[in-house]
């Protein structure tokens, strides 16, 4: 009965991250540039009884019997499937049209900052206290330009516009225009990004003993390699997330959910009643 519940309460605790999964995913359906995410089971270990010296009965399976202990969460992978693309007639709404390209943010860490990476595309303007302004997305973080920095610029620009290589113009009344190349970073290891929150994404901070390097994981595109980035202005990408297998796995999930949460209650009665027999 201990081992029943055992199994059960260790597979409890797993399918609760499923749901997790499945609910952020929900959530974030009309999120822009948020890529679902899908929690990828695994079977724990199991335990071998070899008791058929005396069944000389033939059988097609493998020999014994084989206790397993539960499953578990191995992996929670993100789908990087472009999203549909949402025109909005907004000079500053931008969205990839190729996979696996980000957006570089400047985020705060601690006293300093790190970058962070995302594909949501809608920036906007900021005044600064020295007549300048800065691009920055719709959390207030700072867009970084391709040296690393955040852009800024004099105020009363008149439009923006975008080259699919990522050059922003940015247009003035009496004719002049101030060119900026956007970062961009192209994912090589995707499933190696750490989740910050939301649509942010950055390098794990254990990237040392993850075995790998930045460039391992990630490009970022500067001259030559700006002719593969893939952009369009005035318009979002959309969420990729499918509501419909959402909704199929979560009411699967539950089930599995409910099956092992009435397993523990059957092995709690049995135990009751082995606790008294007198």
């Amino acid at each position: 009965m201990l081992r029943t519940m055992v199994t059960a309460t260790n597979t409890l605790t797993q399918l609760q991250t499923k749901l997790d999964t499945i609910s952020n995913n929900l959530a974030n359906s009309s999120t822009h540039g948020y890529k679902a995410k899908d929690a990828q089971f695994s079977e724990l270990l199991y335990q071998q009884y070899n008791n058929d010296k005396l069944d000389k009965t033939l059988r097609q399976s493998p020999v014994g019997i084989r206790y397993g202990v539960g499953a578990h969460v191995s992996l929670v992978q993100s789908n990087q499937k472009q999203g549909s693309l949402q025109s909005t007639g907004r000079d500053l709404d931008f969205a990839f049209t190729k996979e696996n390209q980000y957006f570089n943010i400047l985020m705060p860490d601690g006293d300093g900052q790190r970058t962070a990476y995302t594909r949501q595309g809608d920036f906007y303007v900021s005044p600064m206290e020295n007549g300048q302004m800065m691009l920055v997305n719709a959390d207030g973080y700072p867009v970084a330009d391709s040296d690393g920095n955040a852009i800024y610029f004099p105020d009363f620009a008149t439009g923006f516009t975008l080259s699919q290589d990522g050059r922003l113009n940015v247009n003035y009344p009496d004719g002049d225009v101030i060119a900026v190349d956007l970062a961009v970073s192209e994912l090589q290891k995707p499933q190696a990004m750490e989740q910050i929150s939301g649509t942010y994404i950055g390098l794990p901070t254990n990237l040392a003993a993850l075995g790998y390097t930045q460039a391992d994981i990630l490009t970022d595109l500067q001259g030559a390699g700006r002719a593969e980035i893939g952009l369009s202005i005035q318009t979002l990408e959309m969420s990729n997330v499918d509501i419909s297998k959402e909704m199929t796995d979560l009411i699967a999930t539950q089930r599995s959910y409910q099956f092992n949460s009435r397993a523990v209650t059957l092995a709690d009665q049995m135990l009751g009643l082995i606790n008294g027999i007198r």
